[in-house]
């Protein structure tokens, strides 16, 4: 039952210091592999563990995982769900067939794929383009998780995992800073000295029988420093359907608000939900206002697809001819649109979209396309599937308590099902024996990259970074593996 819970990058209490590991996949057949199209299968040509590099010097990562995903179709919901009568949510061990092979910091991570857009803000002279940028950045940081059905593993307290990326210019460091509530705190940087992004995460779930519902909490922060700004969000509430009978499906819906603290300046984003016959699934209207309240420009699209902007006039003139039964211009993936002087992403590849094209928009944002062997991949996008790559020589550096080292995910991303869910079940109770025996001690635990504090901007309550981890002294990381 709630494998399919939160696959959506949401904590949700499984694994949890509390488990009783009763339920084990150890005692259920897992299905065959499904088969993975050879050509499609790691092209650099390299094992995994290595990475190829171009003759531009930039590392190419890798396009595939070195095993494909298992399928789901053969388990049984309710033979899970018997297993669960009366039990509390943060008492219940799922199988880890339903996980995806990366952690919820990686899922963190993965705010980073559209990175470009932090980095065309920063460029920018005019705060409103600045400001276009970061509210498409907020958007596109919840894209990846459409059609992701696997829920990502619960960090181990302590947990930790890094990225650098030379080629797009950033590095990134994450902590899973508390265990109940679970909290995870990340940050990055630039590596120009461009730009800083930090925050932490600890949703409130609800059950409504049929759905979950993910209601978001931590601020998130954008301080680009060249233009000594900083803009606060957070993000939209996440809801799982289907999660008993029928196929999954995802929406997020409600109100993110980005306030720039520097100018005044406002973007509201409603996040539509999806309405009785669902015409405004995945939708995403708002505008940006000055600091009188003025409306700038007015954006509309969908999470899933991509983000337009333009002027309130032509908008509301569009609108209006709209309710009069007037000619609507569907947006097409032709050359004078997609590749119009007004698109800044030519880069970008061309996707059939289903937004309605108003005449004389901007476009902020498209998805990125996936993998063609996506499908066999968890959903990933070709960004998720480099996260969790270990190259050659990596394990020397990396701090002891990184993702990347986790032995149940690096079983589960190699195909090795039984072996991962041993893994899984024994990091579980390593957990917990810690946990008793610093109660026994009377011994609190301490974060070691991240502290409680205030964020400058907010207020309110947040987790910040204290610095030194790419000094590399990991002398007094927990053993957490």
């Amino acid at each position: 039952f709630l494998s399919k819970l939160l696959p959506y990058g949401f904590h949700i209490g499984f694994d949890s210091d509390n488990s009783s590991g009763d339920f084990s996949e150890a005692n259920h057949k897992v299905p065959e592999m499904l088969d993975l199209d050879p050509h499609q299968s790691n092209r650099t040509g390299k094992h995994n563990g290595e990475t190829e590099i171009q003759e531009n010097g930039i590392k190419r990562h890798r396009t595939s995982l070195p095993a494909p995903m298992f399928s789901r179709s053969d388990f049984s919901v309710w033979s899970i769900l018997k297993k669960c009568i009366g039990l509390e949510l943060s008492k219940i061990t799922m199988p880890i067939v339903f996980n995806e092979p990366l952690s919820f910091l990686q899922r963190i991570t993965e705010y980073m794929e559209h990175i470009y857009l932090i980095n065309k803000a920063c460029s920018h002279a005019d705060p409103l383009e600045r400001m276009q940028a970061v509210a498409a950045f907020a958007v596109s940081a919840v894209a990846s998780q459409w059609e992701r059905t696997g829920k990502p593993f619960n960090p181990l307290l302590g947990e930790t995992y890094e990225l650098t990326r030379e080629d797009l210019g950033f590095r990134f460091i994450s902590e899973q800073v508390s265990h109940h509530p679970p909290i995870s705190a990340f940050y990055s940087e630039g590596l120009n000295n461009d730009f800083i992004f930090h925050g932490s995460i600890y949703p409130k779930l609800k059950f409504w029988g049929k759905s979950i519902e993910a209601e978001p909490r931590g601020t998130i922060t954008l301080e680009l420093l060249k233009h000594n700004e900083a803009y606060t969000w957070t993000n939209p509430t996440c809801c799982v359907h289907n999660v008993i009978i029928g196929k999954l499906w995802l929406e997020q819906y409600g109100t993110v608000e980005i306030v720039n603290h520097s100018t005044g300046d406002k973007c509201v984003l409603n996040f539509k939900p999806c309405g009785l016959f669902g015409k405004e699934l995945h939708r995403v209207e708002g505008y940006i206002q000055d600091k009188n309240r003025k409306k700038l420009c007015v954006i509309y699209g969908k999470w899933t697809e991509c983000l337009w902007c333009t002027d309130p006039t032509t908008y509301e003139t569009y609108k209006k001819n709209e309710k009069r039964g007037g000619e609507q211009k569907k947006l097409k993936p032709s050359e004078d649109v997609i590749k119009s002087e007004n698109d800044e992403a030519d880069d970008m590849p061309e996707v059939q979209e289903t937004v309605q094209f108003i005449p004389g928009s901007k476009l902020l944002w498209r998805i990125n396309c996936r993998p063609p062997n996506s499908s066999q991949m968890y959903n990933f996008t070709s960004f998720a599937v480099s996260l969790n790559e270990l190259e050659k020589g990596m394990e020397a550096i990396l701090a002891p308590t990184d993702c990347r080292l986790r032995p149940d995910i690096r079983n589960m991303e190699n195909g090795n099902m039984d072996v991962a869910s041993k893994e899984k079940e024994r990091l579980e109770e390593k957990q917990r024996a810690a946990r008793k025996e610093r109660a026994k001690d009377e011994v609190e635990w301490h974060t070691r990259w991240f502290h409680q504090g205030t964020n400058p901007y907010t207020g309110t309550s947040d987790w910040l970074y204290s610095g030194g981890y790419f000094d590399r002294n990991f002398s007094d990381c927990p053993d957490i593996y």
